[in-house]
């Protein structure tokens, strides 16, 4: 089908594709997952169609690879589980959608839109070698990606039919406009809760009865001490050596790597084949060069002018030869072998190429590769990296099998792999599991086995190439704390609480003097200040709020807000300025384009609730539920 297409050039990317069909989920250990639930069991079935562990666990795949540093601790994240489903099973309902609507995409259609695609263009044109190579490295044949750009516009067919509902007449995105962008000038006193304090006393009994109807809130939940080792490849790299011979040869092996981004300026002199290419006129040429040589070598510091004076490149001429910088790929292939093999300052030549002879000077080099010397330190540490994960993976078993057969002590483990036995303070779970990063870790730490009988956990993958195991040296039951110890912090609290109710009280009087056109009673306003929405001058959300509520209609306007610390604010309205000063034809534009897409959004979200409360959609529960089993 994409003959035509191949004909015109391509190139794109699965990142496209991520974006088209799945939703961002990363996975640690998917492959054991996988082997668990069996790659066609079903995590849900959406009128009947079913979404397998198979397609569920390519797209935590696919994120995990699109993320700079994938978290292994998102498997266990329910929420970011539940995420990655809802997208697939709002796939499946749009697609539901296509079928049932007829929708299309000609093959026409569908070429048009992948030629467009920069990632398949070279030089601002589609290319057929950019196409293949890109399918390529993401595993995609050319008809797979075909299928997966098809079905990605037939879903954006329906899409658009219910953004195109979103349309804003223009007074009424004009009138939104102003609002949103309209000043209002108000000051604000506060009744702080802390000044209320001296006129709060708290009977006793308030104190006891308090705890006792809150038992919840003063329970320590169950704890433990710890000892543990931390076996990472990290912790073997300064063990590791490296000579300058070994470095010297990745440098050789790996030149590649350290060519930079080089680029060359030259100037040239040509003298062409005059139109043809027969013996004769190539004599006719070389004769001509070979004489221009003789006198650039007398008087090299005269290129640029003989140049001007010899050259038959008009557009280089005029400039003295000059080229400008090109990079490797640039210039055909027997200039640019010259060019690339000459030292900064030197002339070369004459050089043939189709266009006819050519005496070129290398003027200036930069961004060239980088020497042994200046790399040196970057390759030891590469391959000193590379030693330590090697002996990690070689070691990480043995270091396993260790902790598991000597389960009443670290030690041994300690000093056969050179890692020392650390202790912890008291931990509770939700300690454990923030402190070494992993809700397995955690759980096995409260094992039974290991809390009570005091053995080893297993040695737990943290993070990547890092491995723990623990065991608990001191356990407490969890408790509720003594009345006596707590008694300080609840009369504290309950003061605050009755001084915020006498903040709010005052304010609240003052608010309603205010109204009636009193003074409110002894109020410092703040220095005015011109507030728009996106502009608070340092104000709290709930000022904002009630600020851009208030009536304008008659100044000055007065209205309380909620405080910190559970105070009051006063709030006075002073000036009201329409918000068109600030905003010209285009920004008019732009926003009704932005509410437009805001509503179209709505429209959606609205539109796919509606699909899924029409549908049939039984979520596999127990799989989802279901912890990785390698974490």
């Amino acid at each position: 089908m994409l003959e035509a297409i191949r004909e015109r050039s391509q190139s794109w990317i699965a990142k496209l594709i991520l974006a088209m069909i799945t939703v961002p989920f990363a996975l640690w250990g998917v492959d054991s997952y996988l082997r668990q639930a069996g790659s066609n069991v079903s995590v849900a079935k959406v009128n009947g169609d079913t979404i397998t562990v198979q397609q569920f666990t390519k797209a935590m795949q696919d994120f995990r690879d699109s993320m700079e540093k994938p978290d292994p601790n998102l498997m266990d994240n329910p929420e970011v589980r539940n995420s990655i489903l809802d997208k697939l099973i709002n796939n499946k309902l749009l697609s539901e959608e296509v079928r049932k609507g007829g929708y299309t995409v000609s093959d026409e259609q569908l070429s048009k839109m992948i030629v467009t695609l920069p990632e398949f263009q070279k030089d601002g044109k589609f290319s057929q070698d950019q196409y293949d190579k890109v399918l390529a490295q993401n595993g995609l044949t050319p008809s797979r990606f075909e299928a997966l750009m098809r079905s990605d516009l037939l879903t954006q067919q329906v899409r658009n039919s219910i953004s195109r509902l979103a349309f804003i007449p223009k007074t009424e995105a004009e009138s939104a406009l102003l609002v949103q962008h309209q000043l209002r000038e108000v000051s604000v006193y506060s009744y702080r809760p802390d000044d209320f304090l001296s006129q709060v006393k708290i009977d006793p009994v308030e104190v006891k009865a308090y705890y006792d109807k809150h038992p919840e809130e003063f329970r320590v939940p169950e704890q433990v001490k710890l000892d543990f080792v931390v076996f990472s490849a990290n912790a073997m790299i300064t063990s590791m050596r490296v000579g300058d011979e070994e470095a010297k040869k990745f440098y050789e092996e790996n030149a590649a790597k350290f060519q930079g981004d080089e680029e060359r300026r030259a100037s040239h002199i040509l003298v062409t084949f005059g139109g043809k290419k027969d013996a004769a006129a190539k004599a006719e040429a070389k004769k001509k060069i070979d004489e221009i040589l003789t006198e650039v070598k007398k008087s090299p510091e005269k290129f640029a002018e003989l140049a001007k004076k010899y050259s038959q490149d008009p557009g280089s001429a005029v400039n003295g030869g000059d080229l400008g910088f090109v990079k490797r790929g640039l210039m055909v292939k027997p200039f640019e072998d010259a060019l690339f093999g000459m030292s900064p300052g030197s002339i070369s030549g004459p050089i043939e190429t189709e266009f006819g002879y050519h005496i070129i000077k290398l003027n200036e080099v930069k961004g060239a590769a980088q020497s042994f010397d200046q790399v040196k330190g970057q390759i030891r540490a590469e391959l000193m990296y590379q030693k330590a994960l090697a002996k990690f993976s070689e070691t990480a078993d043995n270091f396993s099998n260790e902790v598991y057969e000597q389960s009443n002590t670290l030690d041994g483990a300690a000093k056969d792999y050179g890692v020392q036995v650390q202790k912890s303070d008291w931990l509770s779970r939700d300690d454990a599991a923030k402190f070494f990063k992993s809700d397995k870790l955690a759980n096995e730490i409260f094992s039974d086995e290991v809390r009570k009988d005091k053995r080893n956990t297993e040695a737990v993958e943290v993070s990547p190439n890092t491995l723990v195991a623990a065991r608990v040296t001191d356990a407490r039951p969890a408790s509720v704390k003594s009345f006596e110890e707590v008694q300080a912090g609840i009369e504290d609290k309950l003061k605050h609480q009755q001084a915020a109710k006498l903040a709010t009280q005052q304010g609240e009087k003052s608010l309603a003097e205010l109204k009636k056109g009193g003074n409110g009673g002894d109020i410092s306003w703040t220095t005015p200040v011109k507030i728009d929405r996106q502009n608070p001058q340092g104000l709290t959300d709930s000022v904002m709020k009630q600020a851009f509520r208030m009536d304008a209609s008659k100044l000055p306007a007065y209205v309380g807000a909620a405080g910190k610390d559970g105070g009051y604010v006063l709030i006075r309205l002073t000036a009201v300025e329409d918000g068109s000063k600030q905003l010209d034809a285009d920004a008019k534009k732009t926003a009704a384009t932005e509410y437009e897409a805001a509503l179209a959004s709505e429209y959606l979200t609205t539109f796919m609730k509606s699909l899924r409360g029409h549908a049939s959609i039984k979520v596999n529960q127990d799989l989802m539920a279901a912890r990785n089993p390698q974490q």
